[in-house]
């Protein structure tokens, strides 16, 4: 089958399109024929040899994906051979950059019926994330309030759209690129970051400050002083700290998703309600993907981009 796949960690030209064996099932596992991964920053990482993830070399990257079960391995009977299904994979394992994936059948959910197949492996790991640094968290619940900064990327977009489900009031960062796609998510104030004093825009303390961005860690710090006493700072950039204020009782907690497979499962129902919006900025192909690591090392990969095997 054909694949992206790695030998050794490095730049984007240690990634090559080819011919690799395709995987079979094991006990417990499901062989899925891809229809799309996603590309997230930490398959940038992992290649790049920075993210301190195990993974198994020679490495496929793509740990979101969608695609149809063709086989299943012994003891498999929740799910069948023709199910469309998403899946956010074991990061350390081969990915779905492939024509083919295999997956613990613990690992899938069914597909949303509403958009399309790849789209939907735009959903897994992201969606994910937001919920657990909103609520798992960050414990929100309704009539809180949240900070979030850096609100204009995809996890941002996503957390905006849950916590006003939720009954949350979302004030929001973006900067004039995402200020648009931001306000249509639902955020109650836009913070335009480029240009104004955050802490001066604020019209009182939030419950939850939610970080989304690599921000300098002085402006980290300088923001916690938006939270009330005994809230909460909630980061997803895990390379650098999370601060909070004990003086304060302001807790300080960085998240790394983790899989959930009933979540993974409410989020996919929340997307066929029309509560929430899948986000796909562009498609490419397998032969690509190389070039697209090389564009995220720049730092020019802006929303989700999904790769189709074809």
């Amino acid at each position: 089958m054909k694949a992206i796949q790695y030998h050794e960690t490095g730049g984007p030209d240690v990634l090559h399109y080819g011919e690799i064996e395709q995987p079979a099932p094991a006990a417990g596992q499901v062989r899925l024929r891809v229809a799309a991964s996603a590309f997230s920053a930490a398959d940038d990482g992992m290649r790049a040899g920075f993210l301190p993830i195990p993974i198994q070399l020679p490495h496929v990257p793509g740990y979101d994906v969608s695609g149809i079960i063709d086989a299943v391995g012994d003891g498999v009977e929740a799910v069948a051979v023709g199910d469309p299904v998403i899946a956010f994979l074991p990061m350390e394992r081969d990915g779905g950059a492939a024509e083919y994936v295999v997956a613990p059948v613990d690992a899938v959910v069914a597909a949303p019926t509403s958009i399309p197949l790849a789209d939907a492996a735009g959903l897994p790991s992201v969606a994910l994330t937001a919920w657990q640094a909103l609520f798992d968290e960050g414990e929100l619940e309704a009539g809180r309030r949240v900070l979030i900064v850096g609100a204009g990327g995809v996890v941002g977009k996503y957390a905006i759209q849950l916590a006003k489900r939720a009954g949350v009031h979302v004030i929001a960062t973006a900067s004039p690129r995402s200020i648009d796609a931001v306000r249509a998510a639902g955020a109650d104030q836009i913070v335009d970051h480029t240009d104004t004093d955050l802490l001066g825009a604020l019209d009182g303390r939030v419950d939850v400050l939610l970080n989304l961005a690599p921000l300098d860690p002085d402006r980290f710090v300088a923001y916690v002083t938006a939270v009330r006493d005994g809230g909460l700072v909630v980061s997803t950039t895990a390379f650098m700290a999370t601060p909070g204020d004990d003086t304060r009782g302001v807790r300080a907690r960085t998240v790394f998703v983790r899989p959930d497979r009933d979540r993974l499962a409410q989020l996919v129902a929340l997307v066929d309600d029309g509560a929430l919006t899948v986000e796909v900025t562009r498609r490419i192909t397998l032969p690509e993907l190389p070039a697209l690591h090389a564009e995220a090392g720049a730092g020019r990969v802006t929303g989700k981009v999904i790769v189709i095997p074809a």
